[in-house]
């Protein structure tokens, strides 16, 4: 027997997601060193930012992505509203080219993906400069880029599981 789409229950499309990118970051969070170097911590919420918006409009989404950059601003020490403004920034994007991303292809939703996460990095940058008058690692923010952008393949799941469970939104 072929199983649907997921019905759009708000615990499995907003909360559980949300509580495994907090349990994702506490539990890669251990201070491990490669070579003296400690590797970079990828933004987790940025599967979420990106797939609910793909997924459909919600009022309940941005809260949760507060909420999520809220806490990931306390767990990394950062100034409290940097990721909360840059998740919210890409989830707007998204919401706001939805009906360009629709229907593409793997490849062009990863470009686009990598596309979000440099503008949320961007935004992080410029509020980092404004808010420490500091400027951040150039360095660990690339490699931060392109760890978060290899969270593509939960971010597609996310999208397959529950872009066709909603009719009124196609």
């Amino acid at each position: 027997m072929r199983r649907g789409a997921a019905g759009l229950n708000p615990v499995q499309w907003l909360a559980v997601p949300m509580l495994m990118c907090i349990v994702a970051a506490i539990l890669l969070a251990a201070p491990l060193r490669v070579f003296g170097f400690q590797a970079p911590e990828p933004m987790w919420a940025m599967v979420p930012a990106f797939a609910w918006g793909v997924i459909r409009p919600s009022v309940l989404a941005p809260f949760g992505l507060l909420i999520l950059g809220l806490f990931f601003d306390g767990f990394w020490g950062g100034p409290i509203g940097l990721w909360a403004l840059a998740l919210l920034v890409v989830y707007a994007v998204v919401i706001a080219l939805r009906n360009i991303l629709s229907g593409q292809s793997r490849a062009m939703m990863l470009a686009w993906y990598a596309g979000c996460t440099a503008l949320a990095m961007g935004v992080g940058y410029a509020f980092m400069i404004i808010s420490e008058l500091g400027r951040p690692s150039p360095l660990a923010m690339f490699w931060q880029f392109l760890i978060t952008v290899a969270l593509f393949p939960a971010a597609d799941w996310l999208i397959e599981r529950f872009e066709d469970s909603d009719v009124r939104f196609r």
